[in-house]
């Protein structure tokens, strides 16, 4: 009953962080969309008051005058509308979620036992918890300091754009090395998203509670303060997609189990900030399909990457565990007898290795304390199940990645089995 009551609590939580994500999204591209649709002001009068910029719209049935003010207009009303709640609400949800899911069970979802880096992979629960958490603050120190060092007055915003570029790249590797695959996808796109919510939280808004104030005591806005939030703002734009896939990458476990999991998500980063480029550029006039043809490009790079490798007819995944699915791939074979494994023959063994090792979990009503319905929907009880689900399991078996931390302490020598399992 605990078990259910949790995944209760997954589901809304889940459903806030969704609902909030697409309201802040959603507002955050449509204003860049604004700011770069901007046409001069074709009225003098609307020049004489200070607008630099104006857009007319249709939507819904009816017609929109929006305008720009290149400083401060003449009088603030008391109702104006502040842009912050939706993108704090995204991250304490989202963070709840990691904490639900992932914090909860450290061992199961956080630690990676398969690690290159001893430290790593002998990390215990509370170990990985703590450098999940650092590795969350430290990311957004790091981009906030090469913020301020790199391009304090937004003169050098280019060379800026290469170092969080780069930063990324260093962010994915690191990930991969320290946490289990999954939870690298999910911890990367985190610290873009953490980053996102802290230019809100610490930029963004008091740069313009500082301007706002300002123009009500008849004083004259620091500038500097307008082109901060917007650096921020283009940041975060930049940062949407790609955190976007990367929060639904644990879906996939082709992306996250593969020995190069680093590079296919870095490639999947550019090219989402590539595609968003495209849509800035068209949004101020300038359509250059050069952008979403290079993010289409290195998309097909990832699949190409991370496109499982077959050999004698047998597929096999590729690894965090390069051993173990090596082997597998290089032999084609269930055993050290050589012969691959037949359906007929085999699907009664693979099934009983399923019992013994994953059926746990993967039933309709887990043993296993941490799930109150099988895991991803996956259940496999029975042999027709186990076929349905083959391909899919034969991957995360090969992989390495499943069972979860190796908790039912599954033998390389069954892994061979179900890796070279032909359905």
């Amino acid at each position: 009953m605990e078990a259910y009551f949790l995944d209760f609590a997954n589901l809304l939580l889940r459903w806030l962080h969704v609902i909030a994500a697409v309201a802040w999204i959603g507002e955050s591209i449509y204003f860049v969309m604004l700011d770069n649709g901007l046409r001069p002001p074709k009225a003098a009068e609307d020049k004489n008051k200070g607008v630099f910029g104006e857009m007319w719209a249709v939507h819904g049935g009816g017609f929109y005058h929006n305008q720009k003010y290149a400083s401060a207009p003449e009088k603030l009303p008391e109702d104006l509308h502040w842009s912050f709640w939706k993108a704090y609400t995204t991250w304490l949800s989202g963070f709840g979620l990691f904490v639900l899911l992932y914090m909860a069970n450290p061992s199961f979802y956080l630690v990676n036992p398969n690690s290159s880096w001893e430290w790593a992979a002998n990390l215990t629960g509370w170990q990985a918890n703590v450098v999940a958490l650092l590795f969350l603050l430290g990311g957004w120190v790091v981009y906030n300091e090469m913020c301020k060092r790199i391009s304090p007055n937004m003169e050098r915003d280019g060379i800026l754009s290469l170092g969080v570029a780069v930063l990324m790249v260093v962010v994915a590797y690191l990930s991969t090395h320290i946490f289990a695959g999954r939870a690298a996808f999910l911890l990367t796109g985190a610290v873009m998203a953490t980053a996102m919510s802290a230019n809100v939280f610490f930029w963004i808004i008091p740069g313009q509670r500082r301007m706002v104030k300002a123009m009500k005591a008849g004083e004259t806005p620091n500038p500097i303060d307008g082109k901060r939030g917007k650096q921020r703002s283009v940041h975060n734009t930049y940062f949407t997609l790609p955190v976007v896939l990367l929060m639904l990458s644990n879906h996939y476990s082709f992306t996250y189990t593969h020995e190069l999991s680093w590079l296919i998500m870095v490639l999947f980063i550019f090219a989402g900030a590539l595609i968003r480029q495209f849509f800035v550029l068209m949004h101020a006039g300038h359509t250059k399909p050069a952008y979403p043809a290079a993010g289409v490009a290195l998309i097909l790079v990832a699949v190409w990457i991370g496109a499982p490798s077959s050999n004698n007819g047998v597929a096999t995944a590729s690894t965090e565990s390069p051993s173990v699915s090596e082997e597998a791939a290089a032999t084609g074979d269930a055993a050290s007898g050589g012969e691959t494994v037949a359906a007929g023959d085999a699907l009664g063994e693979i099934h009983a290795i399923m019992e013994k090792r994953c059926v746990s979990c993967h039933a309709q009503n887990p043993e296993h304390e941490g799930f109150a319905a099988a895991p991803a929907g996956v259940s496999l009880e029975t042999e027709d199940q186990l076929l349905r689900q083959a391909t899919q399991v034969k991957q995360v078996i090969a992989s390495g990645y499943m069972p979860l931390g190796n908790l039912t302490q599954m033998t390389d020598e069954e892994r061979q089995r179900v890796a070279g399992w032909t359905p």
